[in-house]
């Protein structure tokens, strides 16, 4: 007889497991490849000591003369907030019941509760990576017929849960939407349900989630913003390599970032990751050449080309136009536990909603992203998406000719 104690057993032994594992390693390819670690963490907080510079204590000196000064290491202190992340699953109960002497049905239920989690889970934690940390995922650019246009798309999917908040910061009556449909094409949303009046700039947040996100490289390379309590201004260190000038992608800018970041940060560029329209125009320009595209398999078993042996993937949540080259050595995921079920009295995972014939189960994991070394990463914008073939223009030449 399968009941409320069965599903709980395979919740905690086979399920957890295997979330574990989904979500760590199959998130994307960026987070399969970043540390996880339970150090550095105190309370709700990671508190972290980060090298700055060099050891003042070497020097040159003649035969007899004065030993060089010893001067300890330059330290500064990281703080933030462990971020709380969760992800539940529902259950009615008359699905429980219906499948009590049917284990295939049943398992088949959970394998479907469980896979929808993981996929919603993985989508998020694949945004948050690349994030302000703000939970913004979209601006209205105008409402009408209660369907919304939007500046982009690309961190909304069906069935996401949000809230609107207006253009000065506050929220507004439309809490808890769900959407409904999107047009790609367009840049259009509806929802399940009819929407109050929206505005153009008023920005949507995943429900619950405004300024309670990890923090991602989107506010590691927002340099107008302090970052793990310390300001940018009098500490450049923190400031990385950037790049807004409009160019078409070669091998020649991505070494020059390369090389820079190598002699001036001491880092060691071993990840690229991109937008789709870079990542094509990277192809372009290989084309171009004649260049074999050289093909590697990550962590994960993604499978990514690469320049000069680094991996270059891209990335749905990445900008069209964006390249960022990092050091992956120096960013570390500090987190409280890994992935968990939250357990109430006696134990129990499974416990009903309040008012309803259904039973929830969350995961959580509290956890947030540092970098050790932002002067050590690199982005560039306003990548081209096309490139002029060389070998064009010389037959045309000759022809000319």
């Amino acid at each position: 007889m399968i009941d409320l104690t069965t599903a709980q057993n395979a919740l905690k032994d086979a399920y957890l497991v295997a979330a574990c594992n989904q979500l760590n390693t199959k998130t994307n390819p960026l987070f399969a490849k970043i540390k996880q670690s339970s150090t550095d963490v105190y309370g709700k907080q990671i508190i972290k000591v980060a090298p700055v510079g060099l050891n003042g204590g070497v020097g040159t000196g003649s035969e007899t003369g004065k030993l060089p000064t010893a001067n300890e290491n330059n330290y500064a202190q990281f703080k933030t907030t462990l971020k709380n992340l969760y992800g539940t699953i529902e259950i009615s109960d008359k699905a429980i019941r219906a499948s009590s002497n049917n284990s295939g049905a049943f398992i088949d239920l959970l394998n479907a509760e469980m896979e929808g989690l993981l996929t919603a889970s993985k989508f998020n934690l694949g945004r948050m990576l690349y994030g302000d940390g703000s939970g913004a995922v979209g601006k209205v650019v105008s409402f009408a017929s209660n369907v919304a246009t939007m500046d982009s798309v690309k961190n909304l999917m069906e069935g996401m849960v949000i809230d609107v908040y207006s253009s000065t910061g506050s929220v507004t009556s439309n809490v808890g939407l769900r959407i409904a449909s999107i047009d790609r094409v367009n840049k259009t949303v509806a929802f399940t349900t009819t929407p109050t009046t929206m505005n153009a700039n008023d920005v949507f947040y995943v429900q619950g989630s405004k300024d309670n996100e990890i923090t991602g490289l989107g506010a590691i390379f927002d340099t107008t913003k302090s970052i793990y309590g310390l300001d940018r201004t009098n500490n450049k260190w923190l400031n990385p390599y950037t790049s807004s000038t409009s160019q078409e992608v070669s091998d020649s800018i991505l070494q020059s970032a390369v090389d820079f970041l190598e002699e001036n940060s001491g880092s060691t560029i071993d990840f690229i990751t991109c937008g789709a329209g870079a990542k094509r125009a990277y192809q372009e320009y290989l084309a171009c050449y004649r260049r074999n595209v050289d093909v590697t398999v990550l962590a994960g078993g993604y499978k990514a080309m690469t320049f000069n042996g680094i991996p270059v993937v891209s990335d749905r949540f990445v900008p069209d136009d964006t390249i960022y080259l990092l050091d992956t050595s120096k960013f570390t995921l500090h987190q409280l536990c890994d992935w968990e079920w939250i357990e109430g009295e006696g134990g129990k995972i499974l416990r009903q909603k309040a008012g309803y014939p259904a039973y929830t189960a969350t995961l959580v994991k509290y956890a947030d992203l540092i970098c050790d070394l932002p002067s050590g990463q690199a982005k560039f914008t306003n990548i081209k998406s096309t490139v002029t073939n060389p070998f064009t223009t010389v037959i045309e030449n000759t022809i000319t000719e």
